[in-house]
């Protein structure tokens, strides 16, 4: 789906630092309150090893397991008719060496409910640049374990491993690489682990399920490196189909302790009805674009992440065309906490994160002509979790509760505290300005009908909907934009009325530290 002024992916930064995490979180604030004792920002330093599994993934078992099925490299199709001949819940070793499928672009392995595929060392699935699909079908609890999966050529919006989204499966220490489309597409209840997710076409992994939302979705200690390598973004201008990983409609997910680096557009893209997101011990890296998108979502805990030199090329992109769009790292677009939605917050908090020479820190944005049924809402044929009855969004001119309320998108009770945030134009080399974080919104123009028009959002979302920065550490030269993109302030205005934001809150020009 697309936000307004979304940038346009280009060439990822090569960038192949020795850097550490975030370290380890107490449990989740469910309420508003923020009062207590607290680690300070400045206290907290990266501990946690970053998830390099592509260069050297765990290693298979070595023979096969007792009972298992094995599977011959040298025979063409071995592993899609043994699939088919063995009953469900079967365990299938395969063997060191190059395993192939039939030279059918239909040509894939249909698995069936429970079972188990474990790769040697050295067991690679190659699709050879012909075959769509590795690993299809409905069936559900299906375990890959220690396999290579590479060379498929899925299309557009498709994907190679659970190609129909089947429910609970687990991808533990596997390298899903050099593939069309996604590498990986997700079911409820999957799990994630210790995997190489590098340089597919479209997404390493795209979280999207038709006709339903995922629950209960972890991805954990996981390496997601140079993905969308074909560029979708730039074939299709505002398809917003791209990301190292994408999120539809996820009701549920952990995101932690993963190595999310040097992907063409976003690192992590929350899209479109997320709920429930919990993004904590990430090493999010030199992505051409932001680190991390919330778009059109609800409820999430974002904690203990360290966010490095992303948003390079496209911020830089813009910045040069003379767009004072405040393109930034964390993007928070239409999203916001919401009480009415069952999740472990009823916020969005943003905490106890280190972002260090990234270009521009925090944007949060509302789209004041995009909601249910109206001309700029791109999510078509949804809208909000609110919204059982999409026809009275559709009534011209009711700007009475819940339909006012409920029929857009709110970014609100967003908090963002105890951050770190530093930035060194020299590191960064930008002559333009790259240090701003913002809450803002366009002025309302259209349709016709609408009850948003004017300045209404614009000072909803800078005002009125809680949304706060308070005891945060600021290194470098940051200012801050409140309203519209003209509006920029210095540090004393932003504490001051009308805006009275980053109370608690430390600032030291110069760069570094």
């Amino acid at each position: 789906m697309v936000i307004k002024r979304r940038p346009l992916a280009s060439a990822a930064a090569a960038l192949a630092l020795a850097l550490l995490a975030t370290t380890g979180c107490d449990s989740d604030s469910g309420s508003d309150s923020t009062s207590g004792s607290r680690a300070k920002a400045s206290a907290a330093k990266p501990s946690t090893p970053v998830a390099r599994v592509c260069a050297k993934p765990a290693a298979g078992p070595t023979k096969a397991p007792a009972g298992a099925v094995t599977v011959d490299p040298a025979v063409v199709g071995d592993l899609a008719a043994k699939t088919k001949s063995n009953p469900p819940h079967t365990t299938f070793w395969l063997r060191p060496g190059r395993h192939r499928l039939e030279r059918d672009r239909y040509a894939q392995v249909m698995a069936k409910k429970g079972n188990r595929y474990l790769g040697a060392p050295g067991a690679v699935l190659d699709g050879r640049k012909v075959n769509q699909y590795a690993f299809s079908g409905t069936a559900r609890d299906v375990t890959i374990r220690h396999l290579t999966v590479e060379h498929f050529v899925a299309p557009n919006n498709e994907g190679v491993v659970n190609h129909d989204m089947a429910d609970g499966w687990v991808i533990e220490h596997a390298r899903i690489q050099y593939n069309s489309g996604a590498g990986l597409m997700a079911g409820a209840r999957q799990r994630v682990r210790a995997s190489c997710l590098r340089g597919n076409g479209q997404y390493g992994m795209n979280a999207y399920k038709t006709g339903d939302s995922i629950k209960g979705l972890v991805v954990e200690g996981n390496e997601v490196v140079g993905n969308n390598t074909d560029d979708w973004e730039r074939r299709k201008p505002g398809c917003g189909c791209t990301g190292g990983i994408k999120f539809w409609a996820v009701n549920g997910a952990d995101v932690r302790g993963n190595w999310v680096h040097d992907n063409r557009g976003a690192g992590l893209w929350a899209d479109n009805n997320n709920n429930d997101f919990r993004i904590e011990n990430n090493v999010l890296e030199a992505n051409d674009g932001a680190a991390l998108m919330y778009e059109t979502s609800y409820n999430a805990v974002i904690r203990n992440n360290t966010i490095r030199r992303n948003n390079w090329v496209e911020g830089r992109k813009y910045a040069e065309r003379d767009d004072d769009f405040p393109y930034a790292t964390i993007y928070v677009s239409e999203a916001g906490g919401e009480p009415r939605i069952r999740a472990r917050t009823n916020k969005i908090e943003i905490y106890r994160n280190v972002l260090e020479d990234n270009w521009s820190g925090i944007t949060l944005w509302e789209n004041a002509d995009r909601f249910c049924n109206s001309p700029a809402n791109t999510s078509t044929g949804y809208c909000t979790l609110l919204v059982k009855d999409t026809k009275r969004c559709a009534k011209p001119g009711i700007a009475t509760a819940p339909l006012y309320a409920d029929c857009r998108w709110k970014t609100q009770r967003v908090d963002i505290h105890d951050n770190r945030f530093v930035l060194d134009t020299s590191v960064v080399k930008c002559t333009e300005e790259c240090g701003r974080m913002a809450v803002l919104a366009n002025y309302g123009t259209y349709p016709k009908w609408s009850p948003y028009k004017g300045k209404r959002v614009a000072d909803a979302i800078t005002h009125k909907q809680r949304n706060r920065w308070h005891d945060n550490v600021y290194r470098g030269p940051w200012s801050f934009v409140a309203g519209d993109p003209s509006r920029k302030l210095e540090p004393g205005q932003w504490q001051s009325a009308p805006y009275q934001q980053d109370t608690g809150s430390t600032f030291d020009a110069q760069a570094g530290g």
